[in-house]
């Protein structure tokens, strides 16, 4: 239930303090790669929302982006965003493990590293598949997901 005190998408969206992966919600591969980021970012640094969120479609709006198109993550860092093998190649810097060894592909220009993401990302559903609709995030990771932040208090 939302109350005159809850706060409203563009107000959490001011308040963000730590990088934003905006990722499609529905898609089997896309929250496995959620999971997959909170495993390995042991500092809690990334914060997460899907696409079709209130939230995601406030971060979408503002950069501009499509708020109907689902293929890309979008990594929002301040002012800043991210798409595609950019995007996922930013993560990588700034988990634990060897990850940080692939953020050198950076430098490859992207018409060279961005195909490959996009060919995934056509082909995501057909192979991982997909739910019904977003699902809800289990509760010791629950306060990482933006989206909790238009809960009341």
């Amino acid at each position: 239930m939302t109350t005159a005190d809850d706060p409203t998408p563009a107000e959490v969206a001011d308040n963000l303090d730590n990088p934003v992966l905006l990722f499609d919600g529905v898609c089997n591969l896309c929250n496995a790669v959620v999971r997959f980021t909170i495993r390995f970012d042991e500092s809690g640094t990334f914060r997460f929302a899907p696409l079709q969120s209130e939230i995601g479609q406030e971060l979408l709006s503002r950069f501009d982006l499509p708020t109907d198109d689902f293929d890309s993550f979008v990594l929002v860092e301040g002012d800043d965003y991210y798409t595609r093998s950019t995007a996922v190649l930013r993560v990588c810097r700034r988990l634990d493990g060897p990850w940080p060894l692939f953020y050198p592909f950076i430098y490859l220009p992207e018409r060279l590293r961005d195909p490959l993401y996009e060919f995934v990302a056509a082909h995501r559903y057909q192979v991982f598949g997909k739910k019904s609709e977003c699902p809800i995030p289990e509760p010791e990771i629950r306060e990482r997901f933006t989206e909790r932040a238009l809960d009341a208090s």
